[in-house]
């Protein structure tokens, strides 16, 4: 195993738990979880829909192949961890509340920019595709 390969895993693992444990606890409705939404402003009802969409997530990051469906996650991931991050310094937390999510968004940008090609969307621009030659594009009147 490379320490690229070792260092997804870890990232992604991490990302993975934090994920489903906070999905868990969203649709749980831990009294530290109500507290929370309704201190930021947010109705209760919000946290079993971030709940169920987290929990969704770290399966989605986990699992083999569906590259597509993990850009989706790494997505929703990164809306609402910088979501998050913003509401906390919205409503005027303490720079802890706000640097938690950030630190997060970190393993979540580690771990997609560390995923392998297999685990990643390919763009291949078909072999039928137009092509513009060096200086066409300059020439062109339009």
């Amino acid at each position: 195993m490379t320490a690229r390969n070792v260092s997804y895993w870890i990232t992604t693992g991490l990302v993975a738990l934090a994920f489903a444990f906070g999905g868990v606890a969203d649709l749980a409705r831990f009294p530290d979880v109500v507290a929370g939404f309704s201190h930021l402003g947010y109705p209760v009802y919000v946290a079993s829909l971030l709940g169920l969409w987290k929990v969704l997530g770290a399966i989605a990051v986990l699992a083999p192949g569906n590259a597509r469906l993990k850009e989706w996650a790494y997505a929703g991931m990164f809306f609402d961890l910088t979501g998050a991050a913003y509401s906390h310094a919205s409503s005027g937390d303490p720079a802890g509340k706000v640097l938690v999510p950030l630190v997060l968004l970190g393993l979540v940008v580690a771990s997609w920019a560390l995923r392998s090609g297999a685990r990643a969307l390919s763009y291949e621009v078909p072999a039928s595709a137009p092509s513009i030659e060096q200086g066409e594009l300059a020439s062109a009147k339009g």
